[in-house]
C-alpha cells in the first residue's frame, strides 16, 4: 500500500491543476507534504495537442512541481458526467491514494467539465468513506475539500489565500511544460485575453491581484464550506491598513 497523500488535486484536464493551484501545490511539496494530481480526463477533445503529447507534458510538470504521484482517471473529455460509473472510478482512486485534503475546481466555469469535476470530486470524497460503496479499495474519507477561486469573477470572498510568492516561478515553469496548450496564447480556458498580452503575463497579473488580498506579491485563493480557524486574534498576519 502506498503512503497516503497530504494533498490531492482532482481536476478535469491535464494543466488545470497547474493553472488553478500550481503555486500552492509546489509550495506544499517543497515543505515536505506528499502532493498528487488526479486528472479526470486525457484531454482528447482539445483543439490542439494530442493525448500522447499532453501525457508527456503532464509527466514533466509533475516532476517540476515535485509531486509524489500523478494519475489519470480516463474519463471522457468534454463529456464528463457525475454518474455512478464515474463516481466509482474516482472513489477507487481516492481510496488508493488516501489524501487528507482534496483540491478541485470552483462550481462554475465556461467548460462544462469544470463544473462537473467540482461536484464529482466532492461527491466521491464523501462516498469514499462508505464501507459498502461499490468501488475498489478500503473506505477512506478526506478531511477537507477545497475549491480554487483563481480566475473566477463570479466567486465569493475567498476563505483563505496561499502566499505563492516564492513559488510563482515553479508554477510558471510547470505551466510552460504544457507547450501544446499555452505557447503563443493570449487567453485560455477561464483566463480571458488582455489584448496582445501573453498568457504568462495574464496569469501573473491574476496571481498578483489575489496576492494583494494578503499583502504579498503573488497568491492563489480558495474557498471552503467550513469556517477557517485562527490560533488566536493575534495570529492573523494580514494588515487592515
Amino acid at each position: 500500500m502506498t503512503e497516503p497523500l497530504d494533498v490531492l488535486a482532482i481536476m478535469a484536464h491535464c494543466d488545470d491543476a497547474e493553472l488553478l493551484c500550481g503555486g500552492s501545490l509546489s509550495k506544499a511539496a517543497a515543505q515536505g507534504d506528499r502532493v498528487g494530481i488526479l486528472d479526470l480526463t486525457r484531454g482528447e477533445a482539445a483543439s490542439v495537442g494530442s493525448v500522447e503529447k499532453r501525457a508527456e507534458e503532464a509527466a514533466r510538470s509533475a516532476e517540476m512541481m515535485g509531486l509524489a504521484v500523478r494519475r489519470n482517471a480516463g474519463l471522457r473529455d468534454s463529456g464528463l458526467i457525475n454518474d455512478d460509473a464515474s463516481r466509482s472510478i474516482v472513489v477507487g482512486l481516492i481510496r488508493e491514494l488516501r489524501p487528507r485534503v482534496i483540491v478541485t475546481h470552483w462550481g462554475e466555469g465556461r467548460h462544462p467539465d469544470h463544473r462537473v469535476a467540482a461536484q464529482l470530486a466532492y461527491d466521491a470524497s464523501f462516498l469514499s468513506s462508505l464501507k459498502n460503496y461499490d468501488a475498489t479499495g478500503d473506505a477512506h474519507r478526506p478531511d477537507k475539500v477545497v475549491h480554487c477561486l483563481l480566475f473566477r469573477e463570479d466567486a465569493p470572498q475567498p476563505s483563505f489565500v496561499v502566499d505563492i510568492t516564492d513559488h510563482i516561478e515553479a508554477k510558471m515553469a510547470a505551466l510552460a511544460c504544457f507547450e501544446s496548450q499555452f505557447s503563443g496564447k493570449t487567453a485560455i480556458g477561464e483566463v480571458f485575453g488582455g489584448g496582445d498580452r501573453p498568457i504568462e503575463d495574464q496569469i501573473r497579473a491574476h496571481c498578483a491581484s489575489h496576492g494583494s488580498r494578503i499583502r504579498c506579491a503573488y497568491g492563489e485563493s480558495f474557498w471552503t464550506r467550513e469556517t477557517v480557524e485562527l490560533e488566536s486574534l493575534a495570529s492573523d498576519g494580514v494588515s487592515t491598513f
